[in-house]
């Protein structure tokens, strides 16, 4: 085990993990949770084919591999005379895929809260979309964070994959330390390291926000 590699090579990881891996998950989720509003929503619609193409969405993304839904935007599009750069296109995969998982949970959350708060928002006059934002949401929220806050932590580790397209991120930076280094299973664990770093501060904050909206709901 070479300690002084270790010691010289993360900080350039934790870097490449903080200023790469955060933030490219951090956009993909924000875009991606947006995504899947609209895709719950679509579900939830009495109109048929609106219904279907959410239920379509769905089942594309959870159907076919993230890699292989990466190399289609990257190295597919290209083909259309569409062309991205390694950064959006990365964005754009993980966004989407974002969407087709977590449309399901936020769908879930929804149809949890009783229909007595529709009716209620109707007895006061609003409309649906207003009891929506203003009544059903809030608490769909509430029930959604755990299964939206494990989507988020396996997106933080699913990010490794847009090294495959070069972008900048913390598992690139190890696959270049370990190439100059050759010290392939010393970079990599340490890699795995951080990693796990950084899930157990993200299960930390789940954690900690689970008790906090915890106190708003009446058992």
């Amino acid at each position: 085990m070479d300690w002084q590699l270790i010691a010289d090579s993360f900080w350039p990881l934790l870097r490449g993990g903080l200023t790469g891996t955060i933030p490219l998950a951090l956009a993909s989720f924000a875009i991606g949770l947006v995504l899947a509003l609209v895709i719950a929503l679509l579900r939830l619609s009495p109109n048929r084919v609106l219904s279907w193409v959410g239920r379509a969405y769905v089942s594309v993304i959870r159907g076919t591999p993230l890699l292989v839904q990466l190399f289609v935007i990257f190295y597919g599009m290209p083909s259309l005379g569409i062309r991205l750069e390694p950064w959006p296109s990365a964005i754009i995969a993980f966004s989407m895929n974002v969407g087709g998982y977590a449309a399901e949970i936020v769908r879930a959350a929804i149809l949890s809260v009783p229909k007595g708060q529709w009716e209620a928002g109707w007895t006061v006059g609003m409309s649906p979309a207003r009891s929506l934002r203003r009544i059903i949401l809030p608490q769909a929220a509430r029930v959604s964070v755990p299964p939206l806050s494990n989507t988020f932590i396996s997106l933080v580790k699913d990010t490794s994959l847009a090294s495959l397209i070069l972008v900048t991120e913390m598992f690139r930076k190890a696959e270049e330390i370990a190439t100059f280094s050759s010290e392939f299973m010393t970079i990599y664990m340490e890699a795995a390291l951080i990693y796990w770093l950084f899930c157990t501060v993200l299960a930390a904050g789940q954690d900690a926000l689970e008790k906090r909206l915890d106190r708003y709901v009446a058992h």
